[in-house]
């Protein structure tokens, strides 16, 4: 019966996981493929694309998101199914049957392990060929020619070899007010300007050009000239028309490009080719590399390979210093000196630029290694993370206890993006060679991992580990804040307070108090090395603390209103901070030499010192005033009477 009753409960999960994931697995993709095709609006707006064309683009564009989508549903489903578990107390019910929540986990986890092999399976199966259909489309849509939609206001240039700006346009009639085209050519010398107070813009039958009929406007334009020389003037022509017509080559239909064009993008590659790929390119950038090497142990070779009786003819000059550089050069004619300058420029612009050239080769080789070595670790970790996020959604859920999309898809989206900054951040640094390729990409996931392993462990033992008000309390004890004392009056009383007692409690604590305050001149900055290096105990305050919260327990059970409010007045006294930063020593000294951490403790336990004689001297006066009410209104005398007549 027990293995039964694991059985049902672990369908009853899978279920309720299922369901979540497929709705938030299509939200998620749908999400990611917006922000894809706005990245791409350009392209595809104005184009006059068939329904065919872009349902293949957004076909491919969700196989290659697949990947990235599943990571984000799995963390949104398994964070609100067990957050839906943990607000109906299910999850409280499950806990109290003996079923711990790793049990309950185990069959999801087995579940989304399955996911992260198939999330690998489309990365380097389909995921490839979607990335080279993607990009075979958009390159098809960019090269194609946009339809005729020429906005107001502005230059357009989507007709090739124009810039067309129209002030303003009829929608009903397609007719063109305000017409500015500028005809761009190869050359400056037969460009053209044409105005037009009017004009319109049709397509051929056949769609391979357009027939621009303008009216009333005037043509500007230069003329080839074939003169040479500095001197040479060009042609100029202008000319003003009634009507002009004027013919643009267009091609409007819809051509596919090459698909071998992407044939070398690591994207669109499986493990295997990013393999083989990576031995080629190794073999043939080693080759270039060792050419390289060669061509400059020869180039060295040869120039020390000077005759003998050259280098002692130089070797002579060096010492018996017969002539110097710039003296021979200023002994040389004019043009004997720029001839010599330029020969020396020449040969060095020359050296230069062959070096640039092999820099540029190298450096665009170990860049085009990185991305296939990148390409190939982002495989592993795409399927990793849905693993990770899945231990970070699931025991977040049983933590937070909330259900539904509120705060679910709030914790989800933020976790989202903690690994999404990370993990871009991480691959553009090993992109360019900044990180190590291993670091830059595992970034991500060295810092998540850790996460959902400490999540997961709280989560596991009933940790408050999203618990506010602990972490309030921390918070104010760090900034040295506190909540104000409150003393509220009891309805009932089983025991009087013992006035008599307490009275001389509170006067033997104002003396205490006064004694501290001389003895440890509070008002004086703490010595830096009693405080950080020889620090001596101090629980004088805590004894203090303690003795008068017997007090103000004892006289809370009274029923005069003075002097329940005169409790409240009695501060909550901080008792070790204006002593020494940690319990430890070592703690201290280390304090001390992290010079930044050690002016902080330090400048706070100056401030604690003097709230501390703040405190002190508030607990004096309240003292004073409560023992004065308790003499006035005779409290302990008639206490005694009572006692007495019992």
């Amino acid at each position: 019966m027990p293995m039964l009753g694991i059985k049902k409960l672990h369908i009853l999960i899978i279920k309720q996981f299922a369901l979540l994931f497929v709705g938030t697995f299509f939200i998620s993709l749908f999400v990611l493929m917006m922000q894809f095709v706005w990245q791409y609006v350009d392209t595809l707006i104005g184009k006059g694309l068939t329904l065919d064309i872009l349902a293949q683009f957004f076909f491919y564009m969700a196989l290659m998101m697949v990947p990235q989508a599943l990571p984000l549903a799995i963390l949104l489903s398994s964070l609100i199914s067990f957050g839906n578990l943990g607000e109906s107390s299910e999850l409280t019910a499950i806990k109290a049957a003996g079923i711990s929540l790793m049990q309950t986990l185990r069959p999801l986890a087995i579940i989304v392990v399955g996911i992260a092999c198939l999330s690998f399976y489309f990365q380097n199966n389909i995921g490839p060929q979607s990335k080279k259909k993607i990009g075979q489309l958009l390159i098809s849509m960019k090269q194609k020619s946009p339809e005729l939609e020429i906005p107001e206001g502005i230059f357009y240039d989507g007709i090739p070899d124009c810039n067309i700006y129209v002030q303003k346009k009829d929608l009903k009639t397609g007719m063109l007010y305000g017409i500015m085209i500028y005809r761009m050519t190869d050359s400056y010398e037969d460009a053209a300007i044409v105005l037009a107070d009017s004009g319109m813009l049709q397509s051929t039958a056949e769609k391979k050009h357009l027939l621009l009929n303008l009216y009333s406007g005037e043509w500007f334009e230069n003329m080839r000239s074939s003169t040479m020389g500095d001197q040479a003037q060009v042609p100029y022509r202008r000319e003003t028309f009634w009507h002009k017509s004027i013919v643009i080559d267009f091609d409007g239909d819809f051509n596919l490009a090459d698909a071998n064009v992407f044939g070398q993008n690591a994207q669109a590659k499986s493990l295997n080719q990013i393999r083989d790929d990576i031995d080629s390119l190794n073999h043939t950038y080693d080759s270039i590399g060792r050419a390289y090497f060669n061509e400059a142990m020869n180039y060295t070779f040869k120039i020390q390979n000077v005759t003998k009786a050259d280098s002692l003819r130089a070797l002579s000059v060096a010492r018996n210093k017969q002539y110097e550089f710039d003296s021979i050069y200023q002994h040389l004619p004019p043009n004997k000196q720029r001839s010599a300058v330029n020969s020396a420029l020449s040969k060095a612009n020359q050296h230069m630029t062959e070096l640039d050239f092999k820099s540029m080769l190298t450096s665009d080789g170990d860049l085009y290694l990185r991305q296939h070595k990148l390409e190939a670790i982002n495989k592993f970790v795409q399927a990793l993370s849905c693993i990770i996020f899945f231990f970070i959604g699931a025991p977040l859920g049983a933590i937070i206890r909330k259900g539904g999309l509120g705060i679910p898809i709030i914790v989800s989206v933020i976790v989202f993006i903690i690994f999404y900054i990370l993990d871009n951040t991480g691959y553009r640094m090993a992109k360019g060679g900044m990180w190590a390729i291993w670091f830059g990409k595992g970034l991500a996931t060295a810092v998540l991992a850790p996460t959902a392993a400490f999540i997961t462990y709280k989560a596991n033992n009933d940790s408050a580990v999203f618990n506010l008000d602990s972490y309030i309390n921390v918070a104010m004890r760090i900034l040295g804040m506190r909540r104000k004392r409150t003393v509220m009056g009891k309805e009932v009383i089983i025991n009087d307070p013992d006035y008599t007692r307490d009275t001389l409690e509170l006067g033997r604590i104002s003396e205490e108090v006064t004694r501290y305050s001389r003895e440890h001149n509070l008002k004086s900055p703490p010595n830096i090395i009693k405080v950080f290096f020889k620090y001596q105990p101090d629980h004088e305050i805590e004894r203090i603390s303690e003795e008068l919260e017997n007090v103000i327990e004892d006289l809370s059970n009274t029923r005069d209103r003075i002097v329940l409010g005169l409790l409240g007045h009695y501060p909550v006294v901080s008792e070790k901070a204006h002593t020494r930063p940690f319990e430890h020593r070592w703690l201290n000294i280390a304090a001390a030499i992290l010079v930044p951490i050690g002016a902080f403790l330090y400048i706070r336990m100056w401030i604690f010192r003097l709230r501390l004689l703040k405190d002190l001297r508030t607990i004096k006066k309240t003292n004073e005033k409560i023992a004065a009410r308790i003499e006035e209104k005779g409290l302990a005398k008639k206490q005694e009477t009572d006692t007495l007549f019992i």
